[in-house]
């Protein structure tokens, strides 16, 4: 038994309603994403007024991914449009912090370019495996979120002093899991595509057509 919550992506989809409470918080956060980035970004990030605004816009928006999943789950209205929608959501929210920050000189480009493309990464590998079947998050992943939306969130306060310095660890801490949960993924993917049913139905329709494929057709050419 594990005490990771369950991947969104991998709950079956129900039949609820498009319009329901979990796509209302998904979109809610999608349109908030231009909101905060004018907050994080405006005065050239000198205001402290607009920086404790857009951590609390960003703080805000990371809850609604905490809780839209899980209300979609506990009341069975997860949907396909839910399913696209939330992690989209994520990847703007977080991805739109990232490139603020880096803007902004307040962390290296270098670690906002490793992040995306991990994140970019694993997006298209979801997509490549999506037959196959679906990859749940692991706690490395869980973990990582936590840790790097609380990173991003002090980066976005205006701190000096031991908390400035204290966000950089974390940040350090959440690319290292970046990093480490990003190879892991790979390496389940790849053994996903050689252990799925789909992938032993191709490999049993390899093995009956024999060496010459004289007794009949493949059937299935995915794996």
């Amino acid at each position: 038994m594990t005490d990771v919550a369950p991947d969104p992506a991998a709950t079956p989809s129900s039949s609820a309603k498009l319009v329901n409470l979990p796509n209302a918080l998904t979109m809610l956060r999608l349109a908030v994403v231009p909101v905060f980035a004018v907050l994080l970004v405006q005065d050239g990030g000198l205001d402290d007024a607009d920086r404790y605004w857009a951590a609390l816009v960003f703080g805000l928006a990371i809850l609604t991914d905490r809780y839209d999943g899980m209300i979609a789950r506990r009341t069975g209205q997860v949907t396909e449009f839910g399913k696209l929608a939330d992690p989209i959501a994520d990847k703007a929210l977080t991805g739109t912090a990232l490139i603020g920050l880096s803007v902004l000189e307040l962390l290296p480009w270098w670690v906002t370019v490793v992040i995306l493309v991990r994140e970019v990464a694993i997006t298209l590998l979801r997509f490549w495996v999506i037959r196959h079947g679906v990859i749940a998050a692991s706690r490395g992943g869980k973990a990582k979120t936590v840790v790097q939306s609380l990173a991003i969130g002090l980066y976005i306060l205006p701190l000096t002093g031991l908390l400035a310095s204290a966000r950089w660890w974390l940040m350090a801490t959440a690319l290292l899991l970046t990093l480490v949960t990003g190879v892991d993924y790979v390496y389940r993917a790849l053994a996903l595509r050689r252990t799925s049913a789909r992938a032993m139905r191709a490999a049993a329709a390899r093995r009956a057509d024999g060496p010459t494929g004289t007794t009949g057709a493949r059937t299935d050419t995915a794996a």
